[in-house]
């Protein structure tokens, strides 16, 4: 979950405007659910949420809602999360703001309350999005931010060579061996760090090629395919002959954003908000976005973004609810992106022209996570996640081939499926 620092202004603008979305007049007492209530979420680098819990928080005085900034690294903030919700009792964490692979492990352990459909208007949402918040046939936590890989590419070097940006990974590999270095550029790079990013990453290099990782809700492996071979493959072969530098094994969304922003890369596969805060970079206004190349056409994204849950032992599950309807409401959607830089769950808004004008990639992350697939749904997506990121690494190092690591990569995905 990947937040960026920008000020925020209107709050109270914000708050007449947001208070009909959810109806006030709760109780303190708690005798109906309702009360004061904690939000926890990974760290909130644009500041923007704030302001939309400052807009609830006027409009229902007696549910005042404490936001909890853990930290920014998705893997600190599942370690927190988890220690917090495995303490039992009621813990510190009222609602939580998970990563959207976190709901099956989470779903699993007993951790969240199932929640009705029926109080969310989940038919508004981009349909891929609400497979992520369900277990085992059971809504347990709504979509609230989406989000799907793109590749980011030097528009005015490409423009300048007339040459169209990729749609598959010879033509990815071609203009990152050839073109880049007559600018000066390194060709290509993504999150190659063993952390969740290198997770995404090889799985959406896995999914493009027709492979998958885990089947059912993680119970069978299937990544013993010649699709995760020529996946993993295609990114060793990027480091090895020298188009994906070797700079990128220790790049995560932050440091891969800088380099292409500071005029280092032709290629860069990274989550929308990289475009977003382009602004004043070395690369403003020479930027475009594509859906991610795959072997002989269009590739498949990994689907990101976070859910909203409720612990088990909320205080006031009621009023959780209803701060949930709130942050995905519509207007505070369009906040979520206006403010945040964050893809909204709301279908609508990306066919809004307005918001096209402001965000011009919204066509094309739409069609990215409409065929964005889920990372592999597992009660022990961690130990999953793990694996993952150690076997592809030394696979990306050349410690192991990619054929090797594939097989060793089914072995011990095996052994944590059948724990």
């Amino acid at each position: 979950m990947r937040w960026m620092r920008a000020a925020g202004r209107g709050v109270l603008v914000l708050a007449v405007v947001l208070a009909g979305c959810v109806s006030s007049g709760a109780r303190a007492d708690g005798g109906d659910g309702r009360g004061p209530l904690t939000l926890a979420t990974a760290g909130d680098l644009t500041g923007y949420l704030g302001p939309l819990l400052a807009g609830w928080n006027r409009a229902h005085p007696a549910e005042r809602v404490t936001l909890v900034e853990l930290p920014d690294s998705a893997d600190e903030t599942h370690a927190q999360m988890t220690t917090d919700l495995r303490g039992g009792d009621r813990g510190r964490f009222d609602v939580l703001n998970i990563d959207v692979n976190w709901t099956s492990e989470f779903a699993a352990a007993g951790w969240i309350r199932p929640l009705p459909p029926s109080r969310f208007p989940l038919k508004t949402f981009l349909p891929p999005v609400v497979d992520t918040a369900t277990y085992e046939g059971r809504l347990y936590a709504v979509p609230y931010v989406t989000n799907a890989g793109l590749l980011l590419y030097r528009k005015d070097v490409l423009d300048k060579e007339g040459v169209p940006p990729p749609r598959t990974w010879a033509e990815l590999e071609h203009d990152a061996r050839t073109i880049a270095p007559k600018y000066g550029l390194d060709g290509y790079a993504g999150q190659f760090l063993p952390y969740e990013g290198l997770t995404v990453n090889a799985a959406e290099a896995v999914y493009s090629a027709g492979g998958s990782i885990l089947g059912g809700e993680g119970t069978r492996v299937t990544v013993n395919s010649d699709a995760a071979r020529e996946g993993i493959g295609f990114l060793a072969r990027g480091v090895r002959e020298g188009w994906i530098p070797k700079a990128a094994l220790t790049y995560k969304e932050e440091e891969s954003k800088q380099a292409f922003q500071d005029g280092h890369l032709l290629f860069l596969r990274n989550w929308p908000y990289a475009v977003a805060s382009a602004k004043g970079s070395k690369v403003a206004g020479k930027i475009g976005a594509v859906t991610l190349p795959g072997p002989h056409g269009p590739g498949t994204s990994v689907l990101g973004g976070s859910n909203l849950a409720v612990n088990s032992h909320a205080r006031h599950p009621d009023s959780a609810a209803r701060l949930i309807a709130y942050l995905t409401s519509e207007p505070v959607q369009r906040q979520v992106l206006t403010r945040g830089a964050l893809p909204p769950v709301r279908a609508a808004l990306y066919r809004d022209p307005d918001l096209i004008r402001r965000f011009p990639y919204l066509p094309t992350l739409r069609t990215a996570v409409l065929t964005a697939a889920p990372r592999p749904k597992s009660p022990r997506y961690d130990q999953v996640s793990l694996v993952v990121q150690a076997v592809v690494h030394d696979a990306l190092t050349g410690r192991q081939t990619p054929a090797a690591a594939v097989r060793r990569l089914a072995r011990e995905l095996d052994a944590v499926a059948s724990r």
